[in-house]
């Protein structure tokens, strides 16, 4: 049993795994290799799984292409209004995908909440996206007025359990990231702020904990994680911890978070998260002009045993080929000078050669 964070002293203590166990279904694991994933024929997490546009075809499609580079994870997006609107067809899509990703021999980390983007997600047809921008129709989970209003919450708790209840002894399903970037204040170099929920931070500290608490209760065989993404110092001894990243680190039963830096600071940040004793899976990663690339940062994962998820596969309608200051400058008449993130144009070929033969070789099994 661990203590909860501080900022959520009412909320009780839930199971985590030991260490040891950790270690144990990580060393079980092949060599994590894989990417976030969503089709390019999708703007977002809403279009990839609304019946209407949900492309079973283009996600055979694009798997074998991932299947081909040794990819054996994805990392995709849910969201609460799918399953809000029709949960029993939003799981059956859910199948679906699994399905096509087990035939092509990929596992799945389902997302269940996001911070990111756009606060005020809506179902339905989504917008086009803007011309050269880096996921201009990306959308949050619980979206700003949720967030801000109690009484949704048991409707997210409900969403929590259904889904993991379902899914929580399925093989196909590797892992379960309950929230991603959580303490993340929209994106779009600030545009979306002015539509955050007031005091988003304080709102998620408090009910982070509680998600993690309602997952758990599920009993899943897999393993549950909240990656952290900002800041310097993440170590055990650190001082300027925020309540919500206390939180991931001390309920994830293994540890994840997010770099697009150079090496020397994926390293430190390596060397800081190793010592709370956990397996340490890299959730996002690989910005090339960052210096985040292939070529550095699988390096590093070799050495340290790390699992490895970059963003980005298939260049299309999210445009994370983009780079982050596309919101400033959207690139609509000029593509940038090197792609930001994803690894195949939209017919499958590889925008750098190299970097797909490096990520054969890195998947094959030792």
């Amino acid at each position: 049993m661990m203590t909860t964070a501080p900022a959520t002293p009412t909320v009780p203590q839930v199971p985590l795994w030991s260490p040891q166990r950790a270690h144990a279904w990580f060393a079980a694991q092949p060599r994590i290799l894989g990417a976030n994933f969503v089709p390019a024929s999708a703007v977002n997490q809403l279009e990839m799984w609304q019946a209407d546009t949900f492309d079973a075809e283009r996600i055979d499609l694009e798997l074998g292409w991932a299947a081909g580079l040794g990819m054996n994870t994805m990392r995709v997006f849910l969201h609460d209004l799918l399953w809000a609107h029709d949960a029993e067809g939003f799981k059956r899509r859910i199948d679906v995908y699994l399905g096509i990703a087990a035939r092509h021999g990929i596992r799945t980390m389902l997302v269940l909440f996001d911070s990111c983007w756009d606060p005020r997600p809506e179902l339905g047809p989504q917008r086009w996206p803007e011309p050269g921008v880096h996921n201009s129709c990306w959308v949050q989970s619980p979206g700003a007025a949720q967030l801000a209003d109690p009484s949704s919450y048991p409707a997210l708790r409900a969403y929590v359990e259904d889904i993991v209840a379902s899914f929580g002894n399925d093989d196909r399903v590797w892992c379960w990231d309950l929230w991603n970037e959580p303490d993340n204040q929209g994106g779009g170099l600030g545009y979306y702020l002015p539509f955050e929920a007031k005091e988003k931070i304080s709102l998620v500290a408090k009910l982070l904990p509680q998600v993690f608490g309602w997952a758990q209760a599920c009993a899943p065989k897999q393993p549950l994680t909240s990656g952290v993404w900002f800041g310097d110092d993440w170590s055990p001894a650190s001082t300027v911890l925020n309540d919500v990243q206390k939180a991931q680190l001390a309920l994830s039963d293994v540890l994840t978070f997010h770099d697009y830096s150079g090496p020397e600071k994926f390293l430190a940040r390596v060397h800081q998260l190793q010592g709370y004793g956990r397996p340490l899976i890299c959730t996002e990663y690989m910005a090339r002009g960052m210096g985040s690339t292939f070529s550095s940062a699988l390096e590093i994962a070799r050495t340290e045993h790390i699992g490895m998820i970059n963003w980005g596969f298939v260049a299309g309608r999210s445009q994370t080929n983009m780079p982050w200051d596309s919101w400033k400058t959207p690139y609509a008449d000029t593509p940038p000078p090197v792609w930001f993130h994803d690894v195949l144009h939209a017919d499958g070929t590889p925008y750098c050669t190299e970097e797909v033969e490096l990520l054969r070789q890195y998947g094959k099994t030792e």
